[in-house]
């Protein structure tokens, strides 16, 4: 496939997202729910691009787009889906400008794998824990001025660990010790997201757990 179809396949994904997502917003569902529409539905084209093999500077420009799109939303409601929930929160930028990181950093032969971690752990685990917590969280803690329920914190751990598990197992084959790396690093995304203010958690869960990832498994001479 082309580079003009591989574009052409990323544009109608992302359209689709948000052409959804702006359907549920006027059909007046929550909007925490629309924002992990277009959380989890944007996240899930790195599958797509890792298929096709789209070039590094094709997802990096898609994602420099993506952040400025997420902050002039912030001042215009281009797509008010984008901010929906009524809080201060830089959650969508971070979120863009992550994946452009993580492009930049590991989409090259032997290490695209890790950046496809980062950004489903980011996409699945994190929109799931913060659903969870909104809708069933029971019992509270709070950090500073982050309050978060333990209900929520253990399906970042439980959904963390299950990305990383799945991708590293399918990746280079199952291993006791990679099972070990997924449930370690996955702890220490739910550590992240529990410490992370201003939806910063969109920044240092995808980087932290891409970049730890990636250091255990050269010191276990995986790469």
């Amino acid at each position: 496939m082309g580079l003009t179809q591989q574009l052409a396949c990323y544009a109608l994904w992302l359209a689709s997202v948000f052409a959804f997502a702006e359907w549920l917003r006027s059909q007046q569902v929550d909007g925490e729910w629309v924002r992990k529409v277009i959380h989890i539905g944007v996240g899930n084209i790195i599958l797509l691009a890792w298929a096709l093999q789209v070039p590094r500077w094709v997802g990096v420009g898609f994602s420099l787009v993506f952040a400025g799109l997420a902050l002039l939303s912030y001042r215009v409601a281009i797509l008010p889906s984008l901010n929906g929930v009524g809080r201060r929160s830089f959650g969508t930028f971070f979120y863009a400008v992550s994946i452009g990181l993580l492009l930049f950093w590991f989409w090259r032969p032997q290490q695209q794998v890790f950046a496809v971690i980062g950004i489903l752990v980011m996409t699945w685990a994190d929109a799931l824990a913060g659903l969870v917590g909104k809708s069933w969280g029971k019992h509270l803690y709070r950090l500073g001025s982050l309050q978060k329920s333990w209900e929520g914190s253990l399906t970042m751990w439980v959904v963390s660990s299950l990305v990383m598990a799945l991708l590293l197992v399918g990746y280079f084959g199952f291993s006791p010790l990679l099972l070990a790396v997924s449930v370690g690093v996955g702890g220490v995304a739910m550590g992240l997201e529990m410490l992370s203010w201003w939806g910063l958690d969109n920044l240092t869960v995808p980087l932290g757990s891409a970049s730890l990832c990636f250091a255990l498994l050269q010191l276990l001479n995986y790469l």
